[in-house]
């Protein structure tokens, strides 16, 4: 049987989803899988509300957008509130508790990190909070293979914030390992 996945990356504008769901999009075809990536963003590019969604299928994808989500990903309180109850029985809940204080429903399966405060703290900047997610998320659901989520952020990032965006993966990494 096939196996597909879906992901939602769900925050405000400015935090780099769709970057970050363009960069896992492009892992999953470096593994020659079949993918859709779509994104969506209030009026406001900065502040306002922003997701994307991937899905990431071994057999062919007939509708773009996520309408199971086995993964959240909610780095803003106003994206877990408005998303969380897309998710689909057993799906994996990651948040962002430097933002997300209240969550209404506790899955069996969520991951509780404080992502921008450990950027910040080990990095100086919030600006790879969106790697480190994302490569916690990698790690955790196994989606892609760790080697082609860093060829993929490589291959898509601006040359002078490779080796910034490559540290933040490998923090995102390590957390998941404890």
């Amino acid at each position: 049987m096939a196996k597909t996945f879906e992901v939602r990356l769900s925050g405000s504008g400015g935090q780099g989803l769709i970057l970050a769901g363009i960069i896992l999009a492009k892992a999953a075809v470096l593994e020659n899988r079949k993918v859709t990536q779509t994104q969506s963003y209030g009026p406001e590019s900065r502040g306002g509300y922003s997701h994307a969604d991937v899905i990431i299928s071994d057999k062919e994808i007939y509708f773009p957008e996520a309408t199971n989500i086995n993964c959240l990903l909610a780095l803003t309180q106003e994206a877990c509130d408005k998303f969380l109850f897309d998710l689909c029985e057993n799906g994996i809940l990651i948040i962002d508790t430097t933002f997300v204080k209240n969550l209404a429903l506790a899955a069996e399966n969520t991951y509780e990190i404080p992502f921008t405060e450990i950027a910040q703290e080990k990095l100086g900047s919030p600006i790879s909070t969106n790697i480190m997610a994302l490569a916690f998320l990698v790690k955790i659901t196994g989606i892609v293979k760790e080697s082609s989520l860093k060829k993929a952020i490589e291959e898509t990032v601006k040359p002078a914030f490779v080796d910034l965006n490559l540290k933040a993966m490998q923090i995102g990494f390590d957390l998941a390992k404890k």
